[in-house]
């Protein structure tokens, strides 16, 4: 288990940028999966995109050519960088490790990102 702990977000403009990290307490090159979610006031948690440790991505048709996943094992952190954003994108946006089971899962605190128009 590692602790994850996300940073970046803030109040932008639509149209603009933000980058969010994840960072781990430990190494998270032995999981093979890790999670960008989001939660917007009053709806459900909905997933953005998810990288595999080879770095392979896949990516929610709502965020799909306006958002990139990276990680670096390395460093233990795993990053997104989001562009042309809008105010649907407004959300808390939390970095998440799924292992299979609910209660084993690992999950950031998250990170707010708030799009004016």
């Amino acid at each position: 288990q590692v602790q994850l702990m996300e940073s970046g977000g803030g109040l932008v403009q639509s149209g603009g940028s933000l980058r969010l990290s994840c960072a781990a307490s430990g190494n998270i090159a032995s999981f093979y999966l890790m999670v960008w979610q989001r939660q917007a006031a009053g709806k459900r948690r909905e997933l953005v995109g998810s990288i595999t440790s080879g770095g392979d991505t896949v990516y929610a048709d709502s965020v799909k050519g306006r958002f990139s996943i990276t990680r670096d094992n390395a460093n233990n952190m795993m990053y997104l960088q989001m562009n042309s954003l809008t105010p649907e994108d407004t959300a808390v946006y939390y970095c998440h490790i799924p292992t299979g089971r609910a209660d084993k899962d690992m999950w950031g605190k998250g990170t707010l990102v708030t799009v004016s128009s």
